[in-house]
């Protein structure tokens, strides 16, 4: 998958997907977003061994990650993990993380659109969000598009600083996502995407 996108500023982008040949940006991507970004994140993404295991995922068919490109580095990255017991074969996992300069301009929201589009192709009919209590900003865009808070789970995990965070895991149907992306660009012709 490549595409060539055109971000709200006009800066234009191309959203592919990330490979292992791309370990080296990737790293340099992580590295370069402030530490309150990185601390809420699953594991320490500037640890290379730590990145390259849950690279190695994709290989094995249980997650699709995908990029944004700006200059030949890397502004954004979206993952679609996919369920892999029968309980949650329906179900997929996204997470997203835009760098800090990125960020305002629609950039998040067109790789949440590319990975609903990964998520259909996979026959997913359910999309779980995870998050940090702390992550506000995330959890008001997880919302706008359509999930509902499901759970929150108090002191549930540990934030890179080793601090208990309580674990909120919101929840959309991919036909909800759909409609409610419908809503958010209906002036727009993102559409052409579907």
């Amino acid at each position: 998958m490549k595409k060539k996108e055109t971000l709200k500023d006009g800066t234009g982008i191309v959203i592919r997907t990330l490979t292992l040949k791309d370990l080296e940006k990737l790293m340099a991507f992580y590295r370069s977003l402030p530490y309150d970004d990185r601390k809420y994140l699953r594991i320490d993404v500037t640890d290379q061994g730590a990145v390259e295991k849950k690279l190695r995922t994709m290989k094995e068919g249980s997650s699709v990650r995908i990029i944004a490109m700006h200059n030949d580095m890397i502004v954004a990255m979206g993952i679609l993990e996919l369920g892999t017991d029968d309980w949650r074969e329906n179900q997929g996992e996204i997470r997203v993380v835009v760098a800090r300069d990125s960020q305002r301009k629609g950039l998040g929201l067109m790789i949440v659109r590319e990975l609903y589009l990964l998520a259909v192709e996979h026959k997913v009919e359910k999309i779980v969000a995870k998050m940090l209590k702390p992550q506000i900003a995330a959890r008001k865009i997880c919302k706008k598009i359509g999930f509902r808070e499901e759970v929150s789970l108090p002191a549930y995990v540990k934030d890179q600083d080793k601090k208990d965070q309580d674990l909120i895991i919101m929840t959309c149907n991919i036909d909800e996502l759909w409609k409610e992306f419908e809503i958010l660009y209906k002036d727009s012709d993102w559409q052409r995407c579907r």
